[in-house]
């Protein structure tokens, strides 16, 4: 088939195939998204908020392994595998045990082996099909950390793969929020002109000369701190691009033949809006919420770093920074450089799909 019969979407997305960096982009971010959705599948503490931590294993290295003497839980229901446990799982960190008849000595774990703290509990703790001959391998187990432990004692890894929720949850929501607003107020600005795009660039102008931060923080302050009212902020920060940009696209298009065509139809002017003009119009706001992603993350990671953002112990990568940025200094700098290097690979990842969007969809320069 030859290149003038294909149609301009086509030509867009081979174009976007032919850009690796664009085509590898967009897999990170689908494994990223696939990751968030079964975070509490993939994670290694199952628990709500990957909360689960014991002081006494604070802050250790990448490796770190240590015996766990785990008591019985109840079965994992459907809808916690991708919530998490209600209840905080019961397991305590041992340097050794010690079986006798019916009755287990175990000694806590401490950095000082001399200093360690002996209990003694009956096998009867740990339900009635406790025996002392399988009582090891039912109720021992060696536990991994493969990024090491936090500063209240949790897995680092499951704290930041259930940390990613957050940050992808507020790119998607954020974006949604900003072209609802963006293209509702720059298609009637652009369409109808005079007094309403006065109007709609004079409230655009005034929320531009504000400082994004600035203006989140103001709105999170006037809704409440929490989860979703950080999404709503920032998202309504953000569409102000957005109207610009449409408001550009509507003003150019309404002027051709195909628009005077409708007009001369009848049809109303909300269906030569919104059937005819704005699907002429979404390239470079594609382009647009592809970058506005990268926003959102980094605002929201801004806010949780100032304790506006998502409130404990909801993990997100900018609180999980604000915990340990200290720590770099005192010689486990990886406890802030794990969470933002994550974040820097997202940030990234968006902006190098934005970069191909842009070239895919630039179809007269083919």
């Amino acid at each position: 088939m030859d290149k003038t019969d294909q149609s301009l979407t086509g030509l867009a997305l081979q174009k976007f195939k032919r850009n690796f960096w664009g085509v590898l982009s967009l897999g990170f971010i689908a494994v990223l998204l696939f990751i968030s959705i079964f975070a509490y599948v993939l994670a290694p503490d199952k628990t709500r908020n990957a909360n689960w931590g014991d002081l006494s294993i604070h802050s250790q290295s990448p490796g770190f392994t240590v015996t766990m003497l785990h008591f019985p839980s109840g079965p994992t229901t459907f809808s916690e595998y991708f919530t998490g446990r209600e209840t905080t799982e019961q397991k305590i960190p041992i340097l050794d045990y010690e079986l006798k008849g019916d009755s287990l000595t175990y000694y806590e774990y401490t950095d000082e082996p001399s200093l360690a703290v002996s209990k003694t509990i009956p096998l009867s703790s740990f339900g009635k099909g406790a025996k002392a001959e399988t009582f090891t391998d039912r109720y021992i187990k060696e536990q991994k950390f493969i990024l090491g432990t936090d500063s209240q004692g949790r897995d680092l890894l499951s704290r930041l793969i259930i940390g990613s929720r957050v940050s992808i949850a507020i790119g998607f929501v954020a974006v949604f929020i900003s072209l609802v607003v963006g293209i509702f107020f720059g298609a009637i600005a652009g369409y109808y002109g005079g007094k309403v795009d006065a109007f709609v660039m004079w409230l655009v102008n005034i929320i531009w000369s504000i400082p994004t931060l600035l203006l989140v923080i103001a709105i999170t302050l006037a809704l409440g701190k929490g989860f979703w009212q950080v999404f709503v902020a920032v998202g309504l920060t953000m569409w102000v691009e957005v109207a610009r940009v449409v408001r550009g696209q509507v003003m150019s298009i309404k002027q051709m033949q195909f628009v005077t065509a409708a007009r001369a139809l009848g049809y109303r002017n909300s269906r030569i809006i919104f059937n005819h003009i704005l699907p002429n119009s979404m390239a470079p706001v594609i382009v647009i919420s592809a970058a506005n992603f990268a926003s959102a993350i980094l605002v929201e990671s801004g806010l949780s770093f100032l304790g506006l953002g998502a409130q404990p112990p909801i993990p997100s990568w900018g609180g999980m920074i604000k915990d340990h940025y200290n720590y770099i200094i005192l010689g486990k700098p990886y406890l802030a450089l794990a969470p933002g290097v994550a974040m820097l690979l997202l940030v990234l990842a968006f902006m190098m799909v934005g970069n191909a969007l842009r070239d895919a969809l630039d179809v007269k320069s083919e």
